[in-house]
């Protein structure tokens, strides 16, 4: 998933502003001190042992699926065609085209930690300059998502291409296919196993990149951190966060859930943080505790 320009960290409601500083940086301020620590979403998909995890959870979860549908040959792929709604979703058919996987980059294949501890030190608010500078310059500081290093090739020894769809700059595809080398996850050859944002018209949006790869494949399995990974249906229109959650469970989409769309967490920007307390927690959902002399 691209930076979002609107980040967030997992606290955000919870917590004074200045408490998240998980947004792309400016310049430090002079004088200023760093921070104790990294904010809450950072450690967690950065530092601890529950997101990794998670994370090999799902690589071995999406492995044990694909091995079973390559066996199997789907007639569908598992991209929603062109034309189809979340309400009545159809997917583009498979004919004899060959297997293929399709991820997401940042922070479903490829961590970037080296941008993540810069920002948490002087996160100032988005900006696409350092955004830019880091999907040049990053490749010495990023690593694989656990298991991503164990994935991506055992997907390929299944006979599975792989390919990313990501909304890095097609300006930058040379240095962004050298960030994937970096990470262990092999070659990656702009316009045949990765697509960009400035491929097509569609800018960030990555439907029209998933129906360009499914003329040629069949897409079998999906990985992302953002429901725009597999879909931008989700984001149509903005919706409130409570229908947005709503539409992944509605019955013809649950069943995707690791059943050919794989998502993996990111507490630390994207898409999925935004919400207000009304948002967040219905009214008949809320507690607080009762006065002394009710607990009697």
């Amino acid at each position: 998933m691209i930076r979002m320009k609107m980040r967030a960290c997992s606290a955000l409601l919870l917590a004074p502003l200045a408490a998240c500083a998980t947004t792309t940086p400016q310049a430090p301020v002079a004088g200023a001190p760093s921070p104790a620590n990294p904010p809450a979403g950072m450690q967690y998909l950065y530092g601890s042992g529950e997101a990794s995890a998670l994370s090999v959870q799902m690589w071995n979860a999406l492995l044990t699926h694909v091995a079973a549908v390559v066996k199997a040959r789907p007639a569908d792929s598992v991209v929603l065609a062109e034309g189809a709604t979340l309400a009545a979703p159809k997917y583009e058919p498979c004919g004899n085209k060959p297997f293929a996987a399709v991820f997401d980059v940042d922070e479903t294949v490829m961590l970037n930690t080296g941008f993540e501890y810069h920002d948490a030190l002087v996160g100032k608010g988005y900006n696409a300059a350092d955004w830019d500078a880091w999907e040049k310059t990053g490749e010495g500081a990023v690593g694989p998502v656990p298991g991503a290093d164990m994935g991506v090739p055992g997907l390929r020894a299944l006979g599975v291409t792989v390919i990313f769809n990501t909304n890095r700059s097609a300006a930058n595809a040379a240095a962004t296919a050298r960030a994937i080398a970096a990470a262990g996850l092999g070659e990656a050859v702009h316009g045949q196993t990765l697509y960009l944002s400035g491929d097509d018209a569609m800018g960030s949006r990555k439907d029209g990149r998933r129906w360009a790869i499914s003329q040629k494949y069949c897409v079998i399995a999906m990985g992302g951190d953002q429901l725009g990974d597999f879909s931008d249906l989700f984001n149509m229109g903005d919706p409130a966060p409570a229908t947005r959650r709503a539409a992944t469970m509605a019955p013809q989409i649950a069943r995707l859930w690791g059943n050919g769309w794989f998502v993996l967490p990111n507490p630390v920007y994207g898409s999925g943080l935004k919400g207000d307390f009304d948002d967040i927690f219905p009214t008949d959902k809320r507690w607080a505790p009762p006065a002394a002399k009710e607990m009697k």
